[in-house]
């Protein structure tokens, strides 16, 4: 599990170095294609480039933004998953039984060795045993305590995507209203009779737009997909806490019923 962590941090960190590569490459690559060709003779408007570079200065942070879109999608998709987050066969198989049995020690070393959200939050409530008594009350609020840290921290990457899906619409807006400033530079400078230089402004603004766009809409549906799905597993690991607090519970019960006969 903290080696797996460690390479989907590995992937997020490459996808932002390339990010800001390619940013850096392009901006580069526009200043020179400024350079040498005036506006009105560029040849790569029809291409994906030619519209980046007609986009303006606002196209790199949403460059940025999409880049981050497609590190925290694979992210999110490799993180919010059952298996990541509950360990449903570590708690069956092996957490389960040494409950039963009143080993709360050997339980506790098998949610070190298996650091979920689910078995850290368990192995959270199981520390108060260590005492030598078991209160259900006690440990349903060492529960509480660590679920807040626990299933917070993978959300905070779902939070992300509503952010850029927040932010790009307003820095294509940005760019909007650049290009239509230019716009009316141009023709309070131009007049009327130099419509290829408006076309070129009027053509920066609707790009950024547009763009700006096709960055938060997607940003959107992954923000609220896998929030619904974080959402479910959360649910469910609240159910199986509550579920094993129960089973220890009445083993507890039981047991000291039969002491007491």
């Amino acid at each position: 599990m903290i080696k797996k962590d460690k390479q989907i941090r590995r992937l997020s960190r490459l996808l932002l170095f390339s990010g800001c590569l390619l940013c850096s490459t392009l901006w580069l690559s526009a200043q020179d294609t400024e350079a040498a060709t005036p506006p009105s003779a560029s040849n790569d408007s029809a291409t994906l480039i030619g519209a980046f570079h007609r986009g303006g200065l606002a196209m790199y942070p949403l460059l940025a933004f999409s880049i981050a879109t497609v590190g925290l999608i694979i992210y999110n998709g490799l993180s919010i998953r059952e298996k990541t987050l509950i360990g449903r066969d570590v708690l069956k198989n092996e957490v389960s039984p040494a409950l039963e049995s009143h080993d709360f020690k050997k339980a506790m070393e098998i949610c070190e060795r298996h650091p979920t959200p689910l078995l850290n939050i368990l192995h959270n409530g199981l520390e108060t045993t260590k005492s030598g008594r078991f209160e259900a009350d006690t440990v349903d609020r060492a529960f509480d305590e660590a679920a807040s840290v626990e299933l917070g921290r993978p959300f905070v990457f779902i939070n992300y995507l509503q952010v850029i899906a927040s932010v790009s619409p307003m820095v294509g807006l940005l760019g909007t209203v650049s290009g239509m400033v230019k716009a009316f530079r141009t023709i309070s400078e131009q007049g009327m009779g130099r419509p290829e230089l408006l076309a070129d402004n009027i053509s920066e603004a609707l790009i950024t737009t547009a763009s700006g766009l096709m960055v938060a809409i997607p940003a959107l549906i992954a923000y609220f997909y896998f929030k619904n799905k974080y959402g479910k597993i959360a649910a469910e690991v609240s159910q199986l806490l509550g579920r094993t607090l129960r089973l220890v519970t009445h083993k507890e019960s039981g047991t000291a019923n039969t002491a007491q006969a």
